[in-house]
Formats: structure tokens, sequence, C-alpha cells
């Protein structure tokens, strides 16, 4: 738990607003978004993080993004503009998890 807290914190640039390891939890926040991490009760076994998907974060500064965390993560895919109208990149947070930030392209771009 204290990995990720501090890769959210140390890398993405959150603020840690609860680290309650004793219960199993913790936030964070930046900004208008907070993210809780839990790991799972004692029903269900738990040997390492578990993920299917991603996370998709939309940031108007998406190029700001990316000059800040390039060289700071695990990057799974550089930034780019796609035929969908995004312009997006995607890097791993440190439990493997594929963190993606795009913005929509404007019809001039």
């Amino acid at each position: 738990m204290q990995e990720t807290i501090d890769f959210y914190v140390d890398i993405l640039g959150f603020t840690c607003l609860a680290n309650e390891t004793e219960w199993g939890w913790a936030m964070v926040k930046k900004e208008d978004v907070e993210v809780m991490f839990s790991i799972p009760n004692e029903h269900i076994p738990f040997d390492q993080a578990t993920f299917t998907g991603s996370f998709y974060i939309n940031r108007d500064n998406v190029d700001e993004c990316w000059k800040a965390l390039n060289y700071r993560a695990k990057v799974c895919y550089p930034i780019e503009d796609f035929d969908y109208g995004m312009r997006e990149f995607a890097i791993y947070d440190n439990n493997g998890y594929l963190l993606q930030f795009g913005k929509q392209l404007s019809e001039e771009e």
C-alpha cells in the first residue's frame, strides 16, 4: 500500500488524504480527483494487485502531463493523436495498472 501511495504522491503529484494501512485502505487527491485504494477483505485471496482494464484520465493539459511523467514512469505508449479524435499517452503505475491520459482534439488540430 505504501508503495502505491508513494507512486501517486511522488510521481503523479497527488496528496495523501488518508493512510489507514491497518484497515487496508488509503486515499489520495489531486485537484478534483480522489482515488481510494484498498486491499480485498479476508474473503478474497490477495497475493498481488490485479485489475483488468485501464483508468482513463481526461486532461486539458495532456502535453504538460506527458512532459512531466514520461521519464518518471514506465511508458506503455507515447503521446500521439489518434484517428478517434483523442490526443493521449499511457503509463503504468507501480502495480502495473494502465493509466491513460488524454484530451479530445478540436476540429482545428
